[in-house]
């Protein structure tokens, strides 16, 4: 696994990890109070088997994920992220939908924050979640259907990024088909 770097960003401590090199950046956000171990598997995977450049980023605001894309020298990535992560990166998104080009959602909060226009979604659900229950994608999905599309993991609950995070890296693989 890769090392944990920390910046400094607008006088708070952002953690972050990044690992592999790739055509487009997937930056990921763990939701609050979560570290490395949410989305470690899924990033290192993604980045060791499938030559992806994966940022996870330990942030709470939308300009603490900015401000480190920024530190690293990313122009545009796809931004997503886990549960509350999930949330700040449709946050992300919407405020800065020039630096993305996509977002990925692994199980989805209920909050009303609207899709970004004419950027790609894939909302990944776990079909047993009773945290981010599958309804929330759909409903999600619902308001941008000819760009917005669901993947699930069956029999896993809201934890299925740590339970399952080879099926969830390979349904994100094989949706942005970068290798």
């Amino acid at each position: 696994m890769a090392q944990t770097s920390i910046f400094e960003a607008n006088g708070r401590t952002v953690e972050y990890v990044d690992e592999g090199e790739g055509p487009v950046p997937l930056v990921l956000i763990h939701g609050i109070g979560r570290t490395g171990e949410a989305l470690g598997v899924i990033a290192h995977y993604l980045a060791s088997e499938a030559g992806f450049h994966v940022v996870q980023i330990g942030a709470d605001v939308v300009d603490d994920v900015i401000a480190v894309m920024d530190h690293l020298g990313i122009e545009d990535a796809w931004i997503g992220g886990h549960g509350s992560g999930g949330t700040l990166a449709r946050r992300v998104v919407a405020e800065h939908h020039e630096r993305s080009n996509g977002l990925l959602l692994l199980g989805v909060e209920d909050e009303d924050i609207a899709l970004a226009p004419a950027l790609p979604v894939l909302i990944v659900q776990a079909t047993d979640d009773d945290v981010t229950p599958p309804v929330n994608g759909e409903r999600l999905q619902a308001t941008a259907p000819e760009r917005a599309s669901i993947k699930t993991v069956a029999g896993a609950d809201h934890h299925f990024p740590v339970t399952h995070p080879i099926e969830t890296a390979v349904i994100i693989e094989e949706y942005l088909d970068w290798d």
